[in-house]
């Protein structure tokens, strides 16, 4: 069963849970170096909304805006979207 959001279509809950996963890593990487999503804008160079967004688990980035935050945090794209710790 499909479920739409306001920008994607999710396959199951378990899509849900990537989403979840990546938005509150996401955030907690931002806050952890004390950084405002507006230096992330500018050294990721995607919008403000973008990263509000995704923080908030309304949006999903592409695989190369995901490369590009794995590279600047110096984490995995694969902690990033759960599937290691």
């Amino acid at each position: 069963m499909y479920m739409a959001t306001d920008f994607y279509i999710y396959a199951d809950s378990g899509d849900m849970d990537v989403v979840r996963v990546f938005a509150e890593r996401l955030r907690e990487l931002r806050k952890s170096r004390g950084l405002f999503i507006e230096h992330l804008e500018k050294e990721l160079k995607v919008s403000n909304a973008s990263i509000s967004r995704w923080e908030n688990g309304k949006q999903v980035p592409t695989i190369i805006q995901l490369y590009n935050i794995a590279k600047y945090f110096g984490v995995s794209t694969d902690y990033l979207v759960g599937l290691e710790d």
